[in-house]
């Protein structure tokens, strides 16, 4: 290394790499795999996908000022490169041994639901006190963790890093990079239940996250929640949730627009926090937030000014007027958990409530059922529902059964935008929500609320 930068011998020693001798001293600070966001003086790294293959974007890396490549194929001479067998398992080793030469507060964050909020929160009260990094939207896996790690310089004092999986040992790799100083689930519920088979194999994969943690780390985990209430003792975990028998938790929870006031209570403090979003689901991913702080000793103003700094981004719930029709924006991503937790938020909203929802991916046989089990929950919140993607039957089936009056399913976002905007009326609350791969969004770009139709349906 060199001025915390890594030299390519010292990369190619980590990662059982070979580099030419002319080349050893180049140094590289960062990696990309994607010539389009390369920073200069970064290595990059040539991965081999199903659609392209980044040995191809070699000199144009180069040019546009990449240090050197990481790369499974020969190169032209003149371009500096580490070779190696595999490149990502490579990028991998390098940002393992990265790791352990930075002297960061690390906080792994997992969870069926919620992490990535979480994460930001987190992040937002670390930034208080420290110089602090986090993982950048879906940098959550194999090879966006190690990136994301390579990117913490030696001025950094804290990094947050969350890990995503859909398979067993997807976690245990990341953990083992990352080797986290605390170790946060947020919750364990149904999302990748179609590739880990229960509720139990779910919380047994993210209970992997606990196998990179660093001695004398600290296990955070959602006391609330069923499966991870009956574990927490066995991992003397710290718990966080709204229920008083957690060491981290919620009282005086009050609503005020688009805001959520409420007195976290943990550690003998009772904090006043004001979060600018709403729903006891992101007051729980808050009171996380808080069990981080006061584990990193934290002041309560602190974290205080962490949480009302903090602002969801992308998708994730965003609300706000788009002419006379209030929208609640949330197509991210979704599951069973985080569905019930949108409706519960609708619920509170005046006048008409509509909700929008598409399929949930990744259930397995599971799906039919949760669908359904949905579109009764979506009635007791919604007075209409418009449904779109595999298995929205069910969500229809469902709601009518339960008592809902209007519940269609529509095969195109065309004729759903189409069906949509002829029911809007003034001052209605609209929930867009769905699985990532229902791009949910494009009804939403596609509504034209200044021609508001006039006719209910029912």
């Amino acid at each position: 290394m060199r001025n915390g930068r890594i030299t390519l011998a010292q990369a190619a020693q980590w990662c059982g790499g070979t580099v030419a001798p002319e080349y050893a001293e180049i140094a590289f600070s960062g990696a990309n795999f994607d010539t389009r966001r390369l920073q200069k003086g970064e290595l990059f790294v040539a991965i081999i996908g199903t659609a392209r293959d980044g040995h191809d974007f070699a000199a144009d890396a180069i040019e546009k000022g990449a240090a050197a490549v990481l790369a499974s194929k020969p190169l032209a001479p003149e371009i500096p490169a580490i070779y190696v067998e595999d490149t990502v398992k490579a990028l991998q080793d390098v940002a393992r041994h990265w790791r352990e030469h930075l002297h960061i507060k690390a906080v792994g964050v997992t969870g069926s639901v919620g992490k990535t909020t979480t994460k930001g929160m987190i992040a937002s009260v670390l930034e208080t006190a420290f110089v602090t990094l986090r993982t950048e939207e879906n940098f959550n896996n194999g090879i966006g963790l190690p990136v994301t790690l390579l990117g913490v310089d030696e001025a950094c004092e804290a990094a947050v890093l969350e890990m995503g999986m859909n398979h067993f040992g997807e976690i245990s790799l990341l953990t083992r990079i990352a080797q986290p100083d605390i170790a946060v689930i947020t919750n364990v519920g149904t999302m990748h239940i179609e590739y880990l088979g229960s509720r139990e194999g779910i919380l047994k994969a993210k209970l992997e996250i606990l196998e990179g943690l660093r001695p004398g780390g600290i296990a955070i985990f959602n006391g609330d929640n069923d499966l991870l209430s009956g574990v927490a003792a066995q991992y003397h975990a710290l718990t966080f949730g709204l229920g008083k028998q957690n060491d981290v938790y919620a009282e005086e929870i009050r609503t005020r627009g688009d805001q959520t006031d409420f007195i976290a209570v943990g550690f003998g403090k009772r904090i006043p926090i004001t979060l600018h979003t709403v729903g006891e689901h992101c007051v729980v991913d808050a009171l996380a937030a808080v069990a981080v702080g006061l584990c990193c000793s934290l002041m309560p103003e602190q974290i205080q000014e962490g949480l009302e700094n903090f602002r969801n981004h992308g998708m994730r719930q965003k609300l706000y007027d788009l002419g006379s029709i209030h929208i609640m924006e949330d197509c991210y991503n979704a599951g069973p958990e985080s569905m019930r937790a949108a409706f519960k938020v609708l619920a509170c909203a005046k006048g008409r409530r509509i909700a929008v929802l598409g399929g949930m991916l990744e259930l397995g046989s599971f799906a039919p059922r949760e669908h359904y089990l949905v579109g009764k929950e979506a009635a007791k919140a919604a007075d209409l529902l418009f449904a779109y993607g595999e298995n929205s039957e069910e969500y229809v089936r469902g709601a009518l059964e339960e008592g809902m009056q209007y519940a269609r399913k529509f095969d195109t976002h065309e004729k759903l935008t189409a069906a949509l905007q002829a029911a809007l009326l003034p001052g209605d609350t609209v929930l867009f929500k769905g699985s990532r791969g229902m791009k949910m969004e494009r009804v939403l770009q596609h509504l034209d609320t200044s021609e508001i139709g006039g006719k209910e349906n029912g």
